[in-house]
């Protein structure tokens, strides 16, 4: 009976364990649907992302801000600066990389450079523009722009993978300077009972302090 039990309270605990590592991805956020001519059409019956809409829900609402400078996202547990352009311009990546590492604000001194999950979990796909629907959510300042994440090529850690929070396209950019956009959190439930867990990204190579293949944000 004594072994019965231990081996209860094992399976329990491992599937607890299990379900904390868990990806469950999220709805885009698209609910309209397109024709060939790109003319809005009814959804039913499509199959597009509109009529689907597989994924997790997101909560409502979204966002909160939390009254010192920060947002923070329960769909996914982030905390984002509120300011989108806290920098108020462009910075290459190691400048950015360096910038988020040395933050402090809020009282928090653990910021960071998202990686190219995170920030691509911050995109409505149901909006032309991603920047003006984020900053109706309560961010301010959020640019209709590509934002850099420490996320790099794979072959060229100068390539940064970056993020439009205009138009949402995901790309490697070149040895250019992009917005920057500060995030801290990142390991499940860690602030928020969020509603999903990001994947990390799969970059295990690091070239800078702080960058992606350093931290490993996300579940493995």
């Amino acid at each position: 009976m004594k072994k019965i039990y231990v081996l209860s309270f094992m399976l329990i605990f491992l599937s607890s364990f299990v379900f904390a590592g868990t990806v469950n991805l999220p709805r885009t956020g698209q609910t309209q649907c397109w024709d060939t001519d790109g003319y809005e059409i009814p959804c039913s019956g499509t199959g597009q992302d509109g009529d689907i809409q597989a994924g997790v829900p997101w909560p409502e609402p979204r966002f909160t801000d939390n009254g010192d400078g920060t947002m923070t996202d329960n769909l996914t547990g982030l905390m984002w600066a509120k300011n989108g352009n806290r920098t108020g311009g462009t910075m290459d990546w190691y400048s950015a990389l360096d910038y988020c590492n040395n933050l402090n604000l809020a009282g928090y001194s653990d910021w960071r450079l998202p990686n190219v999950n995170e920030l691509e979990s911050l995109v409505n796909a149901n909006e032309a523009n991603s920047a003006t629907w984020l900053n109706a959510q309560g961010f301010t300042n959020v640019q209709p722009e590509s934002y850099c994440s420490s996320t790099t090529g794979d072959f060229f850690q100068a390539k940064a993978w970056v993020v439009s929070m205009g138009g949402g396209s995901v790309d490697q950019g070149g040895s250019f300077s992009y917005y920057v956009w500060p995030v801290r959190g990142g390991q499940c439930g860690s602030f928020v009972d969020s509603v999903i867990c990001l994947p990390q990204t799969g970059q295990t190579v690091s070239y800078a302090p702080g960058d992606d293949g350093d931290l490993k944000q996300g579940v493995a």
